[in-house]
């Protein structure tokens, strides 16, 4: 199986998830309202819920551009992987930091998030560099 087959599999089962972390942003903002405590709770949980949605569709249109760039398979995979891991430690760093973290200062969950950015860049960055590549 190629990468560009089983990894937007992956982004969209993984939306999934996303969808039940709305369904339970809601429910702490409606009727579970102290799950959260404090406003800084509640932006992370934010933060994290919204950063893995955005950055798993912006997976499958990776995944579309992907067989474009003309890159090996060893390539595809390993810029897949890089960008899916990317997504789960920049989503999940907020989550981490909400667990872990204190309001003020960073955390183990902040140094995630920016690891999990520079992963997202370094994915990225291998696919427009193909692409170029390609024309």
């Amino acid at each position: 199986m190629d990468a560009i087959e089983l990894l937007p599999v992956i982004s969209l089962l993984s939306l999934v998830t996303v969808e039940f972390g709305g369904h339970a942003l809601l429910r702490f903002l409606t009727v579970d309202r102290d799950a959260l405590k404090g406003p800084t709770a509640r932006a992370f949980f934010r933060a994290g819920h919204a950063h893995a949605g955005v950055l798993l569709t912006l997976s499958l249109v990776y995944f579309l551009y992907l067989p474009r760039a003309d890159l090996s398979s060893g390539a595809e995979w390993l810029s897949g992987i890089v960008l899916l891991a990317g997504v789960l430690a920049q989503s999940g760093g907020f989550f981490l930091h909400l667990a872990v973290g204190r309001e003020e200062g960073a955390s183990a969950g902040t140094t995630v998030t920016r690891a999990g950015a520079v992963l997202i860049a370094i994915a990225l960055v291998i696919l427009a560099v193909g692409l170029i590549r390609a024309m």
